[in-house]
């Protein structure tokens, strides 16, 4: 079974972001892709992002993302952290869903992980036999630009957390 969501993906080298950002723009650059396909109407540049969720040139922390995200979301929204389960439910509903790989946080320094450190938008996932592969827009590198990616749950489950943004009813 495969679910996979029409989402424009960014990179977090393109131009119109700050030189000085780009290496840790993951974060800003995953809440503005979610923002754009959650809130249409949404404003936000990713450099503003920057600044508003707290990103330094280390990346942004996981508590940083979700406590500025709510304040910048208000009320009426969750934004919370969710499991694997959580998030094939968030695809199903049109909702893509944020990805943090950290490998430094988590202590777990001696795995072959799809990244050490990094944000992506997960917007799909498709069943397998034995696994889960998350589909990503990950947001590039000096060296590619965004692109869609699949990579193993099973893999990287150690190192990863998923950060939901649902309506409240």
């Amino acid at each position: 079974m495969k679910r996979i969501l029409n989402i424009q993906g960014k990179s977090q080298y393109d131009e119109d972001i700050k030189d000085k950002f780009r290496p840790s723009a993951c974060g800003p650059v995953t809440a503005y892709v979610l923002l754009r396909h959650l809130l249409p109407q949404s404003l936000y540049q990713v450099n503003e992002l920057y600044r508003l969720l707290g990103s330094t040139r280390i990346g942004l922390f996981k508590w940083r993302f979700l406590r500025n995200l709510r304040k910048l979301l208000g009320p009426g929204w969750h934004v919370v952290e969710c499991g694997i389960a959580e998030v094939q439910q968030q695809i199903h509903a049109g909702r893509p869903v944020a990805a943090k790989f950290d490998k430094w946080f988590s202590r777990k320094w001696r795995g072959q992980y799809t990244f050490n450190y990094h944000w992506v938008p997960v917007i799909g996932y498709e069943k397998t036999e034995d696994d889960i592969l998350l589909i990503i827009h990950d947001n590039g590198s000096r060296r590619y630009g965004s692109r869609i990616r699949q990579v193993s749950y099973q893999k990287n489950q150690e190192i990863l957390s998923f950060i939901k943004m649902e309506p409240k009813a």
